[in-house]
């Protein structure tokens, strides 16, 4: 036998008192005398021998009343049956998963009352523990103290779904720092109740519990179950025009055993309904839907995928956001102009592209980074930090450059600059005067040429094209757009890094052809344009940190904010050359939770951008750790328990039995009040 608080012990000490009280009767008695006491002596000699036995009789009552009442105090428990029994003295560390997976079911009560109502139980067994900590996943500042278990069962009351999920390693290290705080008597232990997601719970194999701590696994013995979310969604080109028909690819997953059929997927854009999609998704696997849409105006579009899907629906709403017909920065370099001012005249006349056209020799780098497309014209060498520059606005940055020969290239220069970027084998003409060839017909296939032909244009075979005086070749690289009708290349693409490179083969000047005066040459360059806008995010995740801004004039001492409807957060950020880097808040770094929807950056009062945030999709992948996969984990580390099942009342009973022993103070505090009754009874019956 044991006792949860031996100090009480020194309570039977006071035992001497009802000891000192029978054995020192200090009561003065008073003589009587008689003339006869012969019969007198007879009848006080048998009273007192009663009397005697009587005093013993109480007085051992109070005694054992004392003795049992100071052992009700101390609290004596058989130790449990498991070795791994719970230390009431110690610190114990409750967690309670409240992840968004804990909104699933079973037996149509959601896993998260499931765990709340056995934590509950636990909490009454440990009702006169004061040495109490609860952690959740908002890792909140209210769960840094101590507690009693009355007070932990009024917070039970008040815990919600939390958008932040953890993994187990970082729930292990939130408890032993908080615990370390509180030095206490003792071994501490700790519970997780959670449904212990795969997705989420990170590498428990490589979780080490400290000895010094025991770990109880309180499985909720989830059942993976179909749930369809959308795992991304992107668009078919990077650059969406107003009153144009546009393509949005959705990636629907299921990460259920089941097959889900006829799922009907609905996009919104700016709360209309615009279009719908229907797809089967693969247990344990995802399906593609293809969404058709027209923008009417400029600036952002706030678009949101739809469905129904039960009982997890935290998951069911996908948000992103649309940048429809953004501003094109075109920054033009030349050497030698063409005649024409072709470069100019073509984006000048739609206000969708900035131009702006330096010398070579006067060129300012941070122009570049700041740029969609960089079409180099007429440059006979490259010189200074140009090269550089230009290769790490494509490689890094993810830009476009369009390069432009000039009449009279040095090939050796170029080979170099191409070189770096993906493109070998260049060489210049022989021949000072190279003959015109006309361009070969280009593949109406390609996407690249989608929308720029007529449909009774596509048909021909025989279409009128211009012709080129090519001043160099290359061997090959990319992707090839246009080609003159000898085989040689007119226009390449290739990627270099993540942005592109266009390669042409001769000038627009007239004495090189008359690409730049014939019909195609407007579509092949807003092509270029077009493709050279950075794809667009149409959504980033809460965790995703940090989450990177294109800004076109960034100031660095501006501070940013996100706003939705009239609440303001202000997150830690930091400006990088032209993009904005924002830490999205965690659990508990907010007074309150954020959902998922649309968030306006904003600064000074002025609304940069819209953004999108999801929540992790991790947590609609509803795939979990079953007790036997647990116990098997945590196989070598003996200070760790796992329980088959929590769906019934008897865990706590279960539990107390095994990990925390049977308690006897309540047998002791009966068998006090038995022989108080038992004195009561001798002083009154008893004559």
């Amino acid at each position: 036998m044991s006792f949860l608080f031996p100090s009480f012990l020194w309570g039977l000490l006071a035992v001497s008192v009802p000891i000192a009280i029978h054995i020192f009767n200090f009561r003065r008695t008073k003589r009587i005398y008689f003339t006869n006491v012969a019969f007198l002596k007879a009848v006080d000699t048998k009273t007192r021998s009663v009397r005697q036995i009587k005093h013993w009789l109480v007085m051992a009552a109070r005694i054992l009343a004392i003795v049992c009442l100071a052992l009700a105090f101390a609290q004596p428990f058989l130790p449990a049956a498991n070795s791994l029994a719970v230390d009431r003295r110690g610190i114990t560390s409750l967690y309670l998963d409240n992840s968004y997976s804990m909104q699933n079911e079973l037996n149509t009560k959601r896993y998260l009352d499931l765990a709340t109502s056995r934590l509950s139980d636990l909490l009454g067994i440990l009702r006169n523990v004061t040495t109490l900590q609860m952690v959740t996943n908002d890792f909140s500042s209210q769960e840094q103290g101590l507690y009693s278990a009355e007070k932990l069962r009024d917070r039970l009351t008040t815990i919600d779904l939390s958008n932040t999920p953890r993994t187990l390693e970082q729930v292990y290290r939130r408890q032993e720092n908080l615990m370390t705080k509180h030095q206490n008597a003792g071994t501490n232990q700790l519970f997780w109740f959670s449904d212990f997601q795969k997705s989420t719970s990170g590498n428990l194999s490589g979780l080490k519990i400290d000895t010094a701590s025991k770990l109880f696994l309180v499985p909720v013995q989830a059942v993976p179950e179909k749930n369809v979310f959308v795992d991304s969604a992107w668009l078919n080109t990077p650059f969406i025009r107003e009153l144009q028909n546009n393509i949005l690819f959705v990636k629907v997953s299921n990460s259920g055993k089941q097959e889900a059929k006829n799922v009907i997927l609905k996009l919104t854009l700016d709360n209309t309904q615009a279009s719908t999609a229907s797809v089967n998704v693969p247990a344990n696997g995802s399906a593609t839907a293809k969404f058709n849409f027209n923008l009417k105006g400029k600036g952002y579009k706030k678009g949101q995928i739809t469905f129904d899907d039960f009982p997890v629906t935290f998951d069911n709403n996908y948000y992103f956001v649309l940048n429809a017909s953004p501003l094109i920065r075109i920054l033009h370099i030349y050497g030698q102009k063409s005649s024409g001012n072709y470069i100019e005249n073509v984006y000048a006349n739609d206000s969708l592209f900035s131009v702006q056209s330096y010398s070579a020799q006067n060129i300012d780098p941070g122009l570049i980074k700041n740029s969609d497309l960089v079409i180099l014209e007429g440059v006979d060498q490259l010189s200074g930090t140009l090269p550089q520059d230009l290769t790490d606005f494509v490689r890094n940055k993810g830009g476009s450059i369009a390069v432009v020969p000039s009449a009279t290239p040095v090939a050796e220069n170029y080979s170099r600059f191409l070189s770096g970027l993906g493109i070998s084998g260049l060489s210049t003409t022989k021949t000072t005067s190279p003959a015109p060839v006309a361009l070969a017909p280009p593949d109406r296939n390609n996407p690249f040429f989608s929308d720029v032909f007529e449909e009774s244009v596509r048909q021909e075979i025989n279409l009128n094209l211009p012709t080129v005086a090519s001043v160099w070749n290359w061997s090959g690289a990319g992707q090839l757009l246009l080609s003159l009708r000898n085989g040689q290349p007119y226009l390449n693409q290739a990627t270099s890094g993540s942005g592109k490179v266009y390669l042409f083969s001769a000038p627009f000047n007239p004495e090189n052809g008359n690409v730049a005066q014939h019909a195609i040459f407007v579509p092949v360059m807003y092509k270029i344009a077009a493709s050279s806008v950075r794809a667009q995010r149409t959504s980033f995740t809460f965790d995703e940190n940090p989450i990177a801004l294109n800004l076109n004039n960034a100031e660095a001492n501006s501070v940013y904010k996100l706003r939705r409807n009239k609440a303001e957060i202000i997150p830690v950020q930091r400006i990088a050359g032209n993009q904005l880097l924002l830490e999205i808040p965690q659990g508990d770094q907010l007074s309150e939770g954020l959902d998922a929807g649309y968030f306006e950056l904003v600064q000074n009062d002025k609304t940069e951008q819209i953004i999108a945030l999801n929540h992790n999709h991790a947590e609609s992948r509803l795939q979990y750790y079953s007790p036997d996969e647990l116990r098997s984990i945590f196989a070598g580390q003996k200070n760790v328990a796992v329980f088959d099942k929590i769906d019934d009342d008897a865990f706590s009973t279960a539990f107390q039995q095994q990990n925390m022993g049977t308690n006897l103070w309540k047998y002791f505090l009966y068998g006090a009040l038995f022989f108080l009754m038992i004195e009561v009874a001798l002083i009154r019956w008893m004559k």
